[in-house]
Order: structure tokens, then sequence, then C-alpha cells
């Protein structure tokens, strides 16, 4: 597909655009035919879309864009969707970070769902983990799993905090294309593929070989995952909310199947979870604003800025140099299971979403097919002493990036806010009785489409609801007492025009998150690349004193970095360990090929 060209959504053919003449399954209406979106320079507002690591997971998120939901309506189901799609990558028992932007207020939020340590039972002394090792290239990592190396998760509640925050569908139609994905399967695509037989000793042990070698190998690419017992647990979500994962049946569920294995996750580690609010970070990055949490292990911010100044007056061979002394890492790499969403709703707002389940512990729920996480079990992110309680950290930073300077919804410290999952007002409250939104999800020309019609919205005009309000009260609401999300919020600017976000952008993998964003937001804000062509372009990752190259870097950028004093390690292809990004963008959508990625717009 030519550069700049919108990717559109057709049954079991994400990743192309569909014929003329061709009819939208969900309404029988004529789809248009690809449109050319403007240089960055001519564009003036950011298209609707979502990019996403799989098209399973892009497709479900459009189709709420589609039935009228926002931002953080999509990035939910994404996510949710995900935890089936993606399950190599992400999972209901991981964890997450999200960066949200308010186009009304022109305010950016970021939400901490990342795992906490457990133990605040104190009745348990966890057994060793498990060591395992997996290969990079050539290079072997240690790792360790096992029911000890599984923290409380936090997904399910960081959905529900999105939802309440920002949400305006019901939460039952936001959830309900991951139950239809989790009970038909989805295809594996060939980059996960490719994964799956890097992470095999994580990922076949216990249940894991039930999904993903059913037939006594290793799934290939084009093969469909599924994995028995997910819709149930999906569908638990469904109807009984975030609770259900931590004073519900399935937060049972995983306090007795981990204490069975040793570990020490217990009931006050799943109550006494919440969702958190961090203060939001900036830097001015090539005339753009750039937000993203100020924390992150990768000082992904920091970095950005301290590029700023120099890059755009710099050739490209100095530009790399510049580039890799502000990349090096001394860590030890590390793959690290992740996986990005980013959505742009009609009225401008972005929702980015950034998940990881770790390896996986091979410890699953019996007949729920969940799989939890290996966070204790990822040396990297054991920083100082974690007692009982703590907060983990981690290396990613979803993003986004304003043509003018945005207000700060938190500045302060961290801060706990509601995760509930009801609506604004009652359902169809002041709309005519026979009001109905249609949620439609397409996953294969053989599939049936699956509909959920439901009596709420029949509009895009809904209050966005207020934190901490309490005024959400649908099924499974998790309230969190004592909420001081506001506090210490700069005061917001005037509303700004429609086109004031440039780009909604996020990536994983772990230490080359913060690689994976530089690179991208070069190509799009320096480069003037649009967002596909940006993330599908070779990049480089220093570790110490080496620089990892993709085949595609231009050789005399390699040349520089020799002459800078840099060893030049270069990889046979494209491949999982730099990363995968996603954007949406003014220009297009994008996700990483690297991973199997696809961007679409609404």
């Amino acid at each position: 597909m030519s550069p700049g060209w919108v990717r559109r959504a057709r049954p079991g053919k994400s990743s192309a655009a569909p014929p003329a003449g061709a009819t939208a399954p969900e309404t029988g209406a004529a789809i248009a035919p690809p449109r050319r979106l403007p240089h960055v320079e001519e564009a003036s507002v950011t298209p609707a879309g979502i990019a996403a690591g799989h098209p399973a997971t892009a497709q479900a998120g459009l189709s709420i864009l589609a039935a009228g939901g926002s931002a953080a309506d999509a990035a939910v189901a994404a996510v949710l969707a995900s935890c089936a799609a993606e399950t190599v990558l992400t999972g209901l028992a991981g964890g997450g970070f999200a960066t949200y932007y308010d186009a009304e207020h022109r305010t950016v939020t970021c939400l901490d769902f990342f795992v906490a340590v457990p133990g605040l039972d104190g009745d348990v002394t966890p057994t060793p983990m498990t060591p395992v090792s997996i290969t990079l290239g050539t290079v072997p990592i240690p790792y360790e799993i096992g029911a000890s190396s599984v923290a409380v998760p936090g997904v399910t509640a960081g959905c529900g905090a999105l939802h309440s925050r920002w949400g305006r569908l019901p939460w039952s139609s936001v959830v309900a294309p991951a139950v239809d994905l989790a009970r038909r399967g989805t295809e594996l695509p060939a980059a996960q593929a490719h994964t799956l037989r890097a992470l095999a000793p994580a990922m076949l042990p216990a249940d894991g070989a039930q999904a993903y070698a059913p037939r006594g190998r290793l799934l290939d690419g084009g093969e469909v995952l599924r994995h028995p017992g997910l819709d149930k647990a999906m569908a638990i979500l469904r109807d009984e909310g975030p609770d259900a994962f931590y004073t519900g049946p399935v937060g049972r569920a995983m306090i007795d199947t981990v204490r069975a294995g040793g570990g020490a996750l217990g009931p006050a580690d799943l109550a006494e979870y919440r969702v958190l609010e961090l203060p939001v970070g900036h830097a001015g990055f090539a005339d753009a604003h750039v937000y993203g949490r100020s924390d992150d292990l990768n000082h992904t911010i920091d970095t950005l800025a301290a590029l700023d100044g120099a890059v755009l007056g710099a050739d490209r061979t100095r530009r790399a140099v510049l580039l890799a002394d502000a990349l090096r890492d001394h860590a030890l790499q590390r793959l690290g299971d992740t996986t990005n969403i980013s959505v742009v709703d009609p009225d401008g707002n972005a929702c980015v979403v950034t998940t990881t389940l770790g390896l996986g512990a091979a410890v699953w729920l019996p007949g729920l097919g969940v799989h939890l996480n290996s966070m204790l079990g990822e040396g990297e992110l054991i920083i100082g002493a974690l007692p009982p309680g703590a907060r983990m950290n981690s290396m990613m930073c979803p993003l986004v990036v304003t043509a003018t300077e945005a207000g700060r919804a938190h500045t302060g410290v961290a801060a706990e806010v509601p995760t509930g999952t009801g609506s604004a007002t009652s359902p169809g409250a002041g709309l005519p009785d026979d009001t109905r939104v249609e949620v439609s999800t397409v996953f294969g020309p053989d599939q049936p489409t699956a509909r959920e019609s439901v009596a709420e919205l029949g509009d895009v005009t809904a209050p966005i609801p207020v934190p901490g309000d309490g005024s959400r009260s649908d099924a499974g609401s998790r309230s969190v007492p004592g909420s001081e999300a506001g506090a210490g919020a700069e005061p917001s600017p005037a509303p700004g025009p429609h086109g004031d976000l440039l780009l909604a952008v996020g990536a994983a993998g772990a230490s080359r998150i913060r690689t994976a964003l530089a690179h991208t937001l070069l190509g799009v804000l320096v480069d003037g690349l649009d967002p596909e062509t940006a993330i599908g372009r070779a990049r480089f990752h220093v570790v110490a004193g080496t620089a990892h190259a993709e085949p595609g870097v231009p050789d005399d950028e390699l040349a520089a970095l020799a002459d800078a004093g840099y060893q030049i390690h270069r990889w046979p292809d494209l491949d999982h360990y730099f990363g995968g990004a996603s954007a949406v963008g003014r220009t297009g959508a994008g996700g990483d090929p690297r991973r199997g990625g696809i961007g679409i717009h609404l």
C-alpha cells in the first residue's frame, strides 16, 4: 500500500482496502474507496481511527467508534479484544498504562493500572520461581515464571476506569466484541507466530499447549488461536464488571490457583488494588508538544526533551548519532510481551493504551482460559525494595502529541481514581425510547457478523462523566473512596480547535519502547512521513556500546555510528525485538509490521 493511503477493514481482509462498490456488512451502506490523506503540513485535523497490534483488535475498536463510542470506549473494546487475539503479548491478568487527551478541554490525563506486589495478607511465603531461558536472535535471556511470579493484575480495573471516566456506550456493549472473539478464536499473524516460537518455553506448560499447540505442534501464522474457556471469563467481565476479577468469582479462582502453586497472591491484594492517576510529563519536540507519564523506566519524556533542539537542524547521519547517544541503554536486553492500542474518535479525543502480561507465568485459571502474568519474574522491573502493595514500574509510556500546549490534568503525586463501569446517566436517559445503537464485529468471511443492540446513546453528544462523581452505576461498579484525582491539576486553557491533536502513539517492547517511539516521532514530525511509513521504517536500538540495526538502516548512518564508537550488530530482518508501535495521526494510521499490526480509519 502506498504511503499516506487509508486502511479500511473488510471481513477477513483487514490489512487491505475494500474494492470499489463494496458494502459494509454492519449496515449495507457503500464503503468509500481509499482516499489519500494529506501531508502533515496540509492536514488540519486528525481523522478518527485506530491502530493496534492485530487486525481483530483494531476491528473491535473500530466497531465501537462506528456505533458512536468515544475514544475510551473503543480503546477498552480493543484492549479486551487483544486479550483474546494477542495472548502471546498480553492478557486479562496483565497490567498497563493509558494516556487520554480530552479535545474539548485540551487536557491530558495519564492512568496507571500496572501490576502491584502481592503479599498484603501476610500469611504465605512464596516458593522459588522457575527459571526459563528465552532466546532473542542468538542471545539467551533468563526469566523466571511460575505461581510466585504472579503480581496483582490491573488490566480489567484499568478498562473500568477508562470507561467510567470517558465512556459513552454501555459497558456490556464495549465488552461484547471481546466475548465473541474469545468464543470464535482469531487468526494468529505470522509475526506473532514467530514470537510464539521464541516464547514457547513459557507459553506451552500447563494449559498453554491447548491453545498454542492444539495438534501437537506450535501454531503457524494464519492458523486459528483460541483459548478454551476464555469466552466464559469475558462473559463474566461483561456481566459483572471489573469487580469479578478482584472480589468476585474470577478473583477467587486466581487466589486459589496461585496459592496452590506456591504464590503469595491473596484476597487483600486484590481487594486493595486501585487505578492511579499519574503526573503528566511534557516535552517540546520538533515544534510540537509531547505528553505522557513522567516516571517510566526508559525516561522517554526526558529523552525527547533532550533531543528536541538537536534533531531539527541535524542531517540524518548526525541525527543518528544524537539519537543513539540519547537511547544508550545499559540494562539487560529483555523481550517484553507488550502490545499497544492508539485511538482517535470523531470529536478529536485520543486514548492510547499499552498493556503487558510479561512472558506469562505458565499458570492458567482452570476452565477460564486466562493466563496469569509473570511480572515478578521480570528482573529489570524490580527496582529497589518493593514491599507488598507497592506498584511496580515499567518502560511503557503511551503518548499524545499536540500542536499547541495542552493542560495537564494532574501534576502532583499519584492519586486513586474510580474504576466503575456504569453509565454517565441511566441507560437511554433523555433519548427517545426507541433509540438504538448497533455494535457489530466482523472477524472473517465465513463467520456470521455478531450483533448486539443496546438502548443507549443515539448520538455522540452525551456528556463525559465527571471523575469521581459516583454517577456511573452499571453492573460491577468498583467504587474507590477518598479519590483525589483532580488534586494538583493545572488550569485548563480555553478550548482550542478540533485539529489541535497531531498524533496518538504508543509502543510495545520493554526497553525498546522508547526506541520505537523516538524513531516513529522523528519519522512523522521531522521527516514528514505518514504513521504507517514511519513505523515500518528500519530502526536501530542501542544497548551499552552496541547499535542493533535492522536491515534498511542507511549505510551512511551506520558508518556514522561506527565512527562515534558504536559496535554495529546487523539483524537479518525487521524483528519483534525492535518494539511494536501503533499511531493515529493527521496523515494516516499505522500498526507495526514487526508484530502483525494495522491502522484503520473510521
